[in-house]
């Protein structure tokens, strides 16, 4: 008996704010800037790269490319994209939810 796969997108999972924003905070929990990156590239595919990069006043090249693996997006590419998606950082002392 076959195995029977399908195919499965990440942005398929990310329809609401609260989705979105659940999965960027679990990727900050991990405390991984690479996934943290690629998880911001996920929500902002989600989203639809060409609406986000016009409000991030980003090329949507720029962003494919800040976000991708191996990518380096830096601080202020991050916080207008985070803004152009309507979310924003909190910080806390480490342990504490």
């Amino acid at each position: 008996m076959k195995t029977k796969l399908y195919k499965w997108n990440i942005e398929d999972s990310l329809k609401t704010p609260e989705d979105r924003a659940a999965y960027i905070e679990a990727a900050m929990e991990a405390n991984d800037p690479e996934f943290m990156s690629i998880a911001l590239g996920d929500v902002a595919k989600a989203e639809g790269m060409s609406k986000v990069a016009r409000k991030a006043n980003v090329t949507r090249e720029n962003l494919y490319r800040a976000f991708a693996p191996g990518g380096n997006p830096t601080i202020t590419t991050v916080m207008r994209v985070l803004n152009a998606l309507g979310l924003t950082i909190r910080i806390a002392p480490a342990g504490v939810s």
